[in-house]
């Protein structure tokens, strides 16, 4: 990449994470995304139309996911250079547009998850440390609905308290409540008993606490072990059977938004897709033409 390119880079950067408080994350997603494109187009800031299509082919082969975040990537880097006064004209009517269908989540039925549950439950009645551990963890991420990175990284004196909810930094460091229901509370009390008082990690592994691919062996094996295939389950799964489950049996899409830590109502409203037939019974319930 240009020089002079990199310094614009690192004022859009600069920008983002004074303006809006953008994550570490977040900014290095934009610098590879924008590096990527510069090093197809060969410049990047002062990038003409023709310049800008060059991309399309380069970017052939990639998934519609990622071209449409390279591509919202560059939208928002001209946007702000054109906002800052640093060129005249927004080029980024020439870039690929792919259309994305978003997937709809994995789902598991209440029964399967009873059945987890059930399984995780009789082998940590053993007392055995690690099944201990499984069952605090299954219980968080379905009873909870954690992101994964969000569970495995709780601090040793996460739920010492007696409130029934957390309090965590999710994604873009924004905070939300989480709920801890009385059977987390205690599962994580028993596990906590087996472990040194001076940890720092709620669940350690190693030198840190276990990480995100341990943890998706873990459920994975509880799945297996309960009869399950394990390439159904992971713990991203969970957390979508965690709102799956609420929606079906009543819950508003707000609360679930404030739940799940979602910035967007349109991220939770895909899971409106799981119990359609609940949604049509509320409208011919409520909708005032249903009382005429």
């Amino acid at each position: 990449m240009r020089a002079e390119d990199r310094a614009l880079v690192d004022r859009f950067a600069d920008a983002l994470a004074a303006e809006q408080g953008a994550a570490r994350n977040t900014l290095l997603a934009y610098r590879s995304d924008l590096a990527s494109a510069a090093d197809v187009m060969g410049v990047l800031g002062d990038a003409r139309a023709e310049e800008i299509g060059k991309l399309a082919g380069a970017w052939a082969e990639l998934s519609p996911a990622t071209l449409a975040r390279r591509s919202a990537a560059l939208r928002r880097f001209y946007g702000f250079l054109v906002d800052e006064g640093l060129r005249r004209d927004d080029p980024s009517g020439s870039l690929p547009r792919p259309r994305t269908v978003r997937p709809l989540p994995r789902i598991l039925e209440p029964s399967e998850v009873d059945a987890m549950f059930a399984e995780a439950e009789a082998r940590a009645a053993s007392g055995e440390p690690l099944r201990l551990r499984n069952l605090a963890l299954l219980e968080l991420l379905y009873g909870s609905g954690l992101r994964a990175t969000e569970l495995v990284s709780l601090p040793f004196r996460a739920l010492a308290r007696p409130e029934p909810f957390l309090i965590l930094a999710g994604k873009g460091g924004k905070e939300r409540l989480v709920p801890i229901s009385d059977r987390a509370r205690t599962a994580v009390a028993r596990w906590r008993e087996t472990m040194p008082k001076s940890g720092t990690w709620l669940f350690p592994g190693g030198k840190a606490h276990i990480s995100r691919v341990r943890l998706f062996q873990l459920v994975r094996a509880m799945a297996a072990e309960a009869g399950i295939a394990p390439e159904r389950v992971s713990p991203h799964v969970l957390r979508h059977a965690f709102a799956t489950h609420l929606l079906a049996n009543g819950a508003d899409l707000r609360v679930l938004q404030a739940l799940l830590g979602h910035a967007d109502i349109a991220t939770t409203q895909i899971y409106t897709h799981v119990d359609a037939s609940r949604l049509v019974e509320l409208v011919n319930r409520v909708h005032p033409l249903a009382r005429r």
